[in-house]
């Protein structure tokens, strides 16, 4: 069941003058007089290169006249079984590519953040930028200007936007995904047959197809990550040539589409530890060889650390460094930045902070940000506690204070020294310091930040937060807090505006002012919780000033007037280095809690991902059944699980046979077996099982990664079987039944691959009857417009 394979032969000549040179010693000639041919091949890329026959001729003893090498042969291979796989992917991704000339499924967010690339407008994103970046680069060569609002799924694009240069990027890498995987089935040990096989199973899947077509992200996630190791694989096949120049190639390249995967989403993450944890134990089983010092070991370890450590971070810092380059304008997303990011960037908050006082003062009006994680602004309103909680427990009945995310002009406070008559600003000024005690007054009602020992509402272990009101009753005002300036290495002692990250800590019971994050229910109008914790350092307990103003009039009908209009007017721009931004921003992508939603209609758990128990509806037509529904072949998708666990059975039969000292498969083909495991296996579980542990919306495409690994597995339990019924039990018969239920087994998936096609391409127009005729599983959810 070989392939066939075109071989292109290019010939070389080169002409030179001969030479003379004088040698001491014996040199060994064949019988015609000549150098014996040397081929030399390069398995990383299947060239070869033949020397031809040189004339020797021994003239004296220790003299010896060669002549240079008069031609120079090298054989270029085309393997056409790789070349019919990328050509048949590029046929079925490529067909009708612009249709549905909608938005489908998440085109809503990747277009939209293509958009704002073109238009150098700031978002933020929980997943790094490459594979946005690597569509931008498509979409601005088309002329695509960014002005298209995706606004929601379904809604159609306009003639202006270039769809088929958005979508030509994850359609080509879902094409190359095709021989990349049959290539590193070769690599693994695979016959080529069933190298083939693998390649064939992706070919056909419908669910990699439909997300090949669209703007999304996994198919350029899935090739850079396979091809990454497939160059890994290659290096770990000359660890036995180190340090030439195909030894650094593989592992330079392996590095760095590892890390462009990492760059796409941090999925990647997990093939790059794959390959790193290969490379490693490759590393480690070279410690017991005798003829390598502990120098050349050293040499070995430091030669791979440099080349995993600084490839990945050059990548990785250099994307960032693009992204931040690119997106220097304010944008929808600026208010999950932290006040100084929003103020280094054009337009936005820049436009109303940058003329605004430096140096906090008394009489200073200013809104207080948190500064870590959620957007919010320290907030009250004439509203108060509840007079009791549906617990039973009693409130101070104060007003609410709470952390608003929205800009309202109840976030505006005013900076007070106790003992200080009036709140107008005075010259000189008088800066507040760390340290300093100092009192809030709420803008709008003047009434001054209290805490006192009363449980929280949503957070009884902890402090109530509250704007204090006189009821005559035995509960004095306890309005003081001393100010830390957390940074003050860095900005200094002064409270600055934006720059000075700062604790309120309560002067009597030195608690810190905290965003608690629960939510309050309705009598607080569902805004955040604000507490005083007894535990100071913590994120949540750091605000910084981020709106500033002095207050400029005593009458206070005409303070609450200005604090309505309150904007400034624009003198210079706040900077912050690329290094200062870069570390903020990887800080909010990793440890941010970002709101999201809590349910899908089509969300699914990863227990129900190996037998495909739900799909998702990605678009239907608003005129028909036409639709794209994410459904995976089920015949690859349910093999592929039967072939995992048939691996398993099989590892435990032979490892406990072998423990015994039975040997049931040659030595050759039991290392192949277990390097079978140790890279598909083990790949399959490190993308798998750690979405286990995700908590949050998980859909059936984050399964695809995983799923590469188990059609290879597939792939590679078939071969195994071929050889245990051909080569070791010898059954003839059994085998020729066995290539019949493989070739019938093909013919399935292409049966079903083309059954399904219609969801995934959604050209088709559908009957209601045709839809319930796919639905093959109660749990798929198609769309159905009933007519």
């Amino acid at each position: 069941m070989e392939g066939p394979r075109r071989r292109k032969i290019k010939t070389i000549d080169n002409k030179s003058t001969e030479r003379s040179s004088e040698l001491t010693g014996n040199f060994e000639c064949n019988d015609t007089g000549d150098f014996p041919q040397k081929n030399i091949r390069d398995e990383g890329d299947g060239a070869s290169v033949s020397e031809m026959p040189v004339e020797c001729k021994a003239k004296e003893a220790g003299e010896l006249s060669t002549a240079l090498p008069t031609r120079l042969r090298v054989n270029l291979e085309i393997d056409l079984v790789a070349v019919i796989l990328l050509l048949s992917g590029l046929a079925t991704r490529l067909y009708r590519l612009e249709e549905p000339r909608s938005i489908v499924f998440d085109e809503l967010h990747y277009g939209k953040y293509v958009g704002l690339y073109m238009k150098k407008t700031y978002f933020f994103d929980s997943h790094p930028p490459l594979g946005k970046q690597l569509i931008s680069i498509a979409a601005y060569l088309a002329g695509f200007d960014g002005k298209f609002k995706f606004d929601r799924i379904g809604s159609d694009y306009t003639d202006m936007v270039p769809l088929f240069a958005l979508r030509i990027i994850p359609a080509f890498c879902g094409s190359l995904v095709l021989p990349t995987v049959y290539h590193l089935a070769l690599e693994l040990g695979f016959k080529q047959w069933s190298a083939t096989i693998a390649g064939m199973m992706l070919l056909f899947d419908n669910a990699f197809l439909t997300q090949s077509r669209f703007i999304l992200m996994e198919s350029i996630l899935i090739q850079f990550s396979l091809f990454g190791l497939l160059c890994v694989v290659k290096f770990r096949k000359i660890m036995d040539k180190p340090f030439t120049i195909s030894w650094w190639i593989w592992l330079s390249l392996g590095a760095f589409n590892l890390s462009c995967a990492l760059c796409v989403k941090y999925v990647g993450f997990y093939s790059l530890l794959l390959s790193v944890a290969l490379i490693t134990r490759d590393y480690w089983s070279l410690l017991p060889h005798r003829y390598l010092s502990a120098g050349l070991l050293y040499i070995h370890l430091f030669a791979r650390m440099f080349v995993l450590i600084t490839i990945p971070v050059t990548v990785y810092v250099g994307v960032f460094y693009v992204h931040l380059s690119i997106l220097t304008k304010a944008g929808p997303h600026d208010s999950v930045m932290t006040s100084a990011f929003q103020a280094s960037l054009e337009g936005g908050l820049a436009s109303i902070t940058k003329g605004q006082p430096l140096e906090v003062t008394h009489g200073s009006q200013i809104t207080l940000r948190h500064t870590h994680g959620r957007a919010c602004w320290l907030h009250s309103h004439n509203q108060v506690y509840p007079l009791r909680y549906p617990d039973n427990r009693g409130s101070s009945h104060q007003q609410q204070v709470t952390c608003y995310s929205f800009k309202d002009v109840n976030n505006w406070w005013i900076v007070k020294r106790p003992g200080t008559d009036g709140l107008v600003v005075t010259k000189p000024i008088d800066p507040i310091k760390h340290g300093d005690v100092i009192q809030l007054v709420h803008g709008i009602s003047s009434r001054a930040l209290n805490s006192h020992d009363v449980a929280a509402p949503m957070s009884p272990q902890n402090q109530e937060v509250s704007c204090y009101i006189d009821y005559n009753v035995s509960m004095p005002a306890q309005n003081m807090w001393r100010l830390d300036i957390i940074n003050r290495d860095q900005t200094g002692p002064i409270w600055h505006t934006i720059q000075s990250q700062i604790r309120l800590i309560h002067a009597n019971t030195e608690q810190a002012l905290r965003f608690s994050g629960r939510q309050l229910p309705d009598w607080g109008y569902n805004q955040h919780e604000i507490v005083a914790d007894r535990i100071i350092e913590q994120p949540d307990t750091v605000w910084n000033v981020e709106e500033h103003r002095y207050t400029k009039s005593e009458d206070q009908k005409q303070r609450e007037r200005e604090l309505v209009g309150a904007e400034m007017i624009p003198l210079r721009a706040t900077t912050l280095s690329f290094w200062e931004k870069f570390v903020e921003l990887q800080t909010k992508m990793f440890f941010s809690a970002q709101e999201g939603q809590n349910s899908h209609m089509y969300s699914s758990e990863p227990l129900e991902w190996p037998m495909m128990t739900r799909g998702i509806a990605y678009w239907v037509s608003t005129e028909s059944n036409a639709q794209v529904h994410l459904l995976g072949n089920v015949i690859v998708w349910y093999s592929g699980t039967v072939s995992i666990l048939i691996y398993f059975l099989l590892l435990m039969f032979y490892l406990m046979r072998r423990r015994r000292l039975c040997f049931d498969v040659s030595d050759q083909e039991w290392k192949r077996f277990v390097n079978f495991g140790e890279v598909l296996l083990v790949g399959y579980l490190l993308h798998y099982l750690p979405f286990f542990f995700v908590e949050r919306t998980l859909f059936l495409h984050h399964y695809l990664p995983a799923f590469v690994f188990k059609v290879l597995i597939t792939s590679a339990v078939i071969d195994h079987l071929h050889y245990l019924i051909g080569e070791r039990l010898k059954w003839h018969i059994t085998l020729f039944l066995f290539k019949i239920s493989i070739a019938a087994w093909i013919g399935m998936i292409i049966y079903v691959f083309k059954k399904f096609a219609v969801l995934s391409y959604g050209t088709t127009p559908l009957t209601v009857t045709e839809i319930l005729k796919l639905r093959w599983r109660d749990t798929w959810d198609f769309i159905i417009h009933k007519t």
